[in-house]
């Protein structure tokens, strides 16, 4: 399918369901390939980003059958691959398979596509260092090179501006150190919301970690995870488009699983969007947003949600007054330059929209349809579709690169009414 026309539709009235949590299933599958023993994920994610992280460990030994509706994994010791692992443009997997590396004795090797080489990994390659594992990426990006004795440990410092899975990744690996270990983040940590999911999963699974006020992690050694069936919350980052058709078609869309009270930083897209105007109301396991009739611009500083910025954006075109969004500029080295790529989608709709280093600005005017390129960036497709909604003539190129997080999102999308 080279491209998907996006159909006018207005005053929404529907329930929908969304895949398993990206996030949560990496953070699970990767705790249960660490994990001695037998651990059942229902409703996980069925993604490229899932199966990229799948197929990294069992190259690392881990035994992993899928079904539908639930994936299976029997962990514990990780093991050298006999091949170059291939991530393709999975950042979650490249991070935190990169850190799982150093609970391996012997070496591995992780590479993916072109654009994964060109996202930085020194700052974690660094991290991994200092925990005394040898680690190199010879271009401070992959392919990234791990060589460990399964003897790591002590303290390290990571970057925490460029991405908070370089911490995650170190966190999830930390409870198989030979001795104990300390996480120093230098810098101001961006997403903490992500941080904060791993730590609490981690809990979940019987491995509690101390922190101070998002600068120091500490994991005692010799830890373990605890086996077991574990359930997968619905995407929040998947819902935000879905709550977004109802801020600008009109009308109203709930989402089941899914509260303001999860531990996903994207579950607080829907508070975003009460600001605007919008009508925000939750039961026991879903989250309902209705339109009002009106939304206002309003400064948002996403440093805590960033992948909900194109969204934004796109819904900021049907506002009143200006939109400003700040403290994303790890949005430039995502699968796209999503801060350059969205200015330029935006504009090729008529919009009015000033770039920043660390975001925009966009001034509502009249806009008109327009082929979107999507850079091989899920979310660029995803969010731009919601402006077809409402602005006829809407097409989204090459839209096949929703696999990477939801694959069947164009389906469910056009069945909203």
């Amino acid at each position: 399918m080279d491209s998907v026309a996006i159909e006018q539709r207005a005053n929404l009235n529907a329930t929908v369901s969304v895949p398993g949590s990206k996030s949560c299933t990496a953070r699970a599958l990767v705790i249960a390939g660490l994990t001695a023993g037998h651990t059942m994920l229902h409703e996980p994610a069925d993604c490229d980003d899932s199966r990229r992280m799948v197929a990294g460990l069992q190259a690392l030994g881990a035994v992993v059958n899928q079904a539908q509706g639930h994936v299976e994994v029997e962990g514990g010791a990780l093991r050298p691959p006999r091949h170059v692992l291939d991530l393709g443009n999975s950042g979650t997997a490249m991070r935190f398979l990169t850190a799982a590396c150093a609970t391996l004795d012997g070496a591995a090797t992780l590479d993916g596509s072109p654009r994964m080489r060109e996202r930085p990994i020194r700052q974690l390659v660094d991290a991994l260092r200092g925990w005394g594992v040898e680690a190199s990426a010879p271009t401070g990006c992959p392919p990234v090179t791990v060589r460990s004795k399964a003897d790591f440990g002590g303290a390290s410092t990571v970057s925490g501006t460029a991405s908070s899975q370089f911490l995650s990744g170190l966190l999830l690996a930390a409870p198989r150190a030979s001795r104990d270990v300390t996480i120093h983040v230098e810098g101001e940590l961006v997403s903490k919301p992500y941080a904060d999911l791993t730590v609490a999963m981690m809990a979940e699974r019987g491995v509690q970690v101390m922190q101070d006020s998002y600068r120091t992690y500490r994991i005692a050694a010799n830890q373990s995870y605890t086996p077991g069936t574990y359930a997968i919350e619905a995407d929040a980052s998947g819902a935000s488009y879905f709550f977004a058709a109802a801020a600008v078609a009109g009308g109203r869309v709930r989402v089941r699983n899914l509260t303001t009270r999860s531990t996903q930083g994207d579950a607080q897209f829907p508070r975003v969007l009460e600001r605007m105007g919008c009508r925000v109301t939750e039961g026991p396991d879903w989250t309902e947003v209705a339109s009002t009739g009106s939304l206002r611009g309003i400064e948002a500083d996403l440093n805590a949600m960033p992948d909900m910025a194109q969204t934004l954006a796109v819904i900021a075109l049907f506002a009143e007054g200006p939109t400003g969004i700040r403290n994303v500029a790890n949005l430039r080295i995502k699968e796209t330059d999503r801060i350059a790529a969205t200015a330029a989608e935006l504009r090729k709709m008529g919009a009015r929209v000033d770039e920043y280093d660390d975001g925009l600005r966009i001034r509502p005017g009249p806009v008109h349809g327009a082929d979107i390129d999507t850079y091989d960036d899920h979310r660029m497709a995803m969010s731009f579709a919601v402006a077809g909604l409402r602005v006829p003539g809407v097409i989204i190129r090459a839209p096949a690169c929703v696999a990477k997080s939801f694959p069947d999102f164009f389906e469910r999308f056009g069945r909203l009414k």
